[in-house]
């Protein structure tokens, strides 16, 4: 019965995967122009979450199954409870509307779990880490430069070109498709080959097909919503931003380090922006928000795997209470900070 619960929920999480993150990859074409349809749109990205996963997933199912913590105390009951903090993460933070990493969230369970067994491999989850910052970083310099040089060139006979570029968008779009299901596709299977519950190959094959039926099904209002996000624009920035992202993430992928597809791609837009029209107020807003989704991503999934771990497998409801008491302290001094800046401000509008 566990069993068919673990893999329910691998499912479910692969799913929302292909609608929340994958889907999005195709948003630029869409946006564009290059793509009119959004159901074209979708069924090229997920042949690319397909390809990406069957083809190059591999590795990076390894380093979520086995790299952060030993395959060896990995149980159903605990797949279950990595699976299911992931999840709930992502749904908490949908309903408070707090955009999370969907690979730093799966990583944080992991590292719960871990904690909880007091068994991580700390030389490779830092490793890991850094590169959560150094990708985005590579990524925001690489549009940059490129966003320069574009803005150097003018090109009078950009309508001679539109057909090239609109081509080039759909494929880099596809490719940054692909890149997804290298390396998206871990943060569901990841657990459940870890466990031994699945074989690699079939764990990328099955969820690269979930993740791509999710963005088939559910990626309808993404895909319609980044597309907007982006008409500010062109093609030529587009392809810039697309294949940056798609180029970091697949050499990632290759190395077995999950890394947030979302956060680089982020990163590459606000490198456009800056060589556009400089660094904004808007854009460091962005920076800032990036900051506090690449810590609260981990430790949000973390605190919640390790308190199941407490809570349902060693019944240690002290150690669970302590934990939930935590949380409420942390919670209410943030309110409290929120509510003593408010009053500030308001003393200083009526002084």
């Amino acid at each position: 019965m566990l069993v068919y619960i673990a893999f329910a929920i691998a499912l479910f999480f692969a799913m929302n995967i292909g609608a929340s993150g994958a889907a999005a990859a195709m948003g630029v074409s869409y946006g564009s122009g290059a793509i009119k349809h959004r159901k074209v749109a979708l069924v090229i990205c997920a042949l690319g979450i397909l390809l990406g996963a069957v083809i190059g997933g591999g590795e990076v199912v390894k380093t979520i199954g086995s790299g952060i913590i030993p395959e060896s105390i990995l149980t159903v009951e605990l797949v279950i409870i990595i699976l299911a903090s992931a999840t709930l993460s992502l749904f908490f933070a949908n309903l408070i509307g707090i955009p999370l990493s969907t690979s730093e969230v799966t990583v944080g369970s992991v590292v719960g779990v871990g904690i909880a067994y007091q068994s991580v491999y700390i030389q490779k989850l830092l490793i890991v880490m850094s590169f959560w910052v150094i990708v985005p970083i590579i990524s925001f310099v690489i549009a940059f430069v490129c966003g320069w040089l574009l803005k150097k060139k003018k090109t009078p006979t950009q309508q001679k070109w539109k057909k090239p570029l609109a081509v080039l968008v759909i494929a880099t779009g596809f490719f940054e498709a692909f890149s997804a299901g290298m390396n998206n596709v871990a943060n569901a299977v990841g657990p459940l080959v870890g466990a031994g519950m699945i074989s690699t190959s079939t764990g990328v094959i099955a969820g690269g097909l979930a993740v791509a039926v999710g963005a088939l099904l559910l990626g309808d209002r993404v895909i319609e919503t980044n597309g907007k996000k982006i008409t500010d624009f062109t093609v030529g920035e587009g392809c810039i931003i697309s294949g940056t992202g798609a180029s970091l993430v697949t050499a990632a992928s290759v190395f077995g380090l999950p890394v947030p597809l979302t956060q680089v791609t982020t990163s590459s837009i606000i490198g456009i922006g800056a060589a556009k029209s400089g660094f904004t107020s808007d854009q460091r807003q962005v920076i800032v928000q990036m900051l506090k989704v690449w810590v609260v991503s981990p430790v949000f999934s973390l605190v919640i795997s390790y308190g199941l771990v407490k809570l349902v497998v060693e019944t240690d409801f002290y150690a669970f209470v302590v934990l939930i008491s935590g949380c409420i302290a942390t919670y209410g001094i943030l309110s409290l900070i929120k509510t003593t800046k408010q009053k500030q401000e308001n003393q200083k509008m009526t002084a």
